[in-house]
């Protein structure tokens, strides 16, 4: 549901709810420093408890999962199977779909640009994507697109409103640019800047423009802009309309029909820039670190990430802000059929936690799998 004009605050069960959506000049950007174990750490994160919950994998709701800790202490592990048939053990750094999480490469790509000077976060739709947008539409910053702000409606996507609705329709193609036709075709939902929506059609216009502006490919640009820099040598984005995850990785499972069915195998190219990426829990933290500590972008440009566009919003550049234990947390969940992964930090990156998990219900309620392997990390 759109989110109005108002205050409010977010509690821990908010977060598990939550948690349910030209290159730098450097080379790389990953630290060669080694935190504390966080088993040594004193008030460190609970790790016996994301230990015991990964102990208990598989279960009903997942057949695995990964998380991985950061901070003023680091520690990572992993539970459950990497394949119901073989049984053998979950691979701790296994890449996996990471569904919305994908916006903070997208994110990250426009704000390198911004730095350039190639994009502004004031241009709009209609400067820079000439023809897109019909007259029906008022001018579109690019800021708002980033913010959930544009006012678009949802686009296409593959047919049906459920797993079990689109796993037959799973090989089938919905171009970027069919589904931002869809949308534009829809009309307006709102007018730019008046009313925060989360969606995917904000990120794919982005897209679109991000391709238009550097006459390059949007997976090019995530190499060039994000990966190559900040050391994400296990992130990538499929060629096309490869359903596959290539590299070691966990298989993915949902309930079709009442059958725990393999679902890894699946077309997302009309995700792409709002939710196409692969990545594993080391590289996404090297992106959250990256992003949250201002390795990306810097000053006026890393303050527009932590902004939110007026009183009762909670999402500033692709991240949430949310209260937690008296913390200040930002945090990004993504989610595809058979993995449901999030990302989480304090504002100083005190405290980080990255998971991927295989769950059964990935599209269904994220909260328990945020409960279980999130919450535990900020607890004080």
């Amino acid at each position: 549901m759109p989110i109005k004009r108002r205050a409010f605050v977010l509690s821990a069960t908010a977060l598990s709810l939550a948690l349910a959506a030209g290159p730098l000049a450097a080379p790389a950007l990953a630290t060669t420093d080694r935190p504390t174990p966080c088993a040594v750490a004193p008030n460190g994160p609970d790790i016996a408890t994301l230990t015991a919950e990964l102990a208990e994998l598989p279960d009903l709701t997942a057949t695995a999962g990964t998380v991985r800790v950061g901070g003023k202490c680091a520690w990572s592990g992993s539970g459950g199977v990497r394949d119901t048939r073989t049984q053998a053990p979950a691979l701790e750094e296994g890449r996996f779909r990471a569904g919305s999480v994908t916006k903070l490469v997208t994110a990250s790509i426009v704000l390198r640009l911004a730095a350039e000077g190639r994009i502004s976060l004031d241009g709009t739709v209609q400067h820079y994507l000439p023809g897109v947008l019909t007259k029906d539409f008022k001018p579109i910053t690019v800021r708002q697109l980033l913010n959930y702000t544009s006012g678009l409606k949802p686009g296409s996507a593959q047919p049906g409103g459920s797993v079990d609705e689109t796993f037959p329709h799973r090989f089938e193609t919905v171009t970027p640019r069919e589904v931002v036709a869809a949308s534009v075709a829809a009309g307006p939902a709102a007018d730019p800047g008046d009313t925060q929506t989360y969606g995917n059609i904000h990120y794919t216009v982005l897209g679109l423009l991000v391709e238009k502006v550097t006459d390059d490919t949007f997976a090019h640009q995530a190499k060039v802009q994000v990966f190559r820099p900040l050391g994400m040598r296990d992130s990538s984005f499929p060629a096309g309309t490869d359903p596959r995850i290539h590299g070691a990785h966990n298989r993915g499972y949902d309930w079709i029909d009442g059958e725990l069915t393999d679902v890894t195998e699946w077309n997302m190219s009309d995700r792409w820039a709002a939710g196409d990426l692969i990545s594993t829990t080391a590289d996404l933290e090297r992106l959250l670190k990256g992003l949250i500590g201002g390795r990306v972008v810097s000053g006026p440009l890393l303050r527009e990430v932590f902004t939110l566009p007026f009183e009762g919003a909670h999402y500033g550049i692709a991240l949430q802000r949310l209260e937690l234990y008296g913390q200040e947390v930002w945090a990004k969940s993504g989610s595809r059929p058979g993995y449901a992964t999030a990302v989480a930090a304090t504002r100083d990156l005190s405290r980080t936690v990255v998971y991927s998990v295989n769950s059964t219900d990935a599209k269904g309620d994220g909260g328990p799998a945020a409960e279980r392997f999130a919450v535990p990390v900020f607890r004080p």
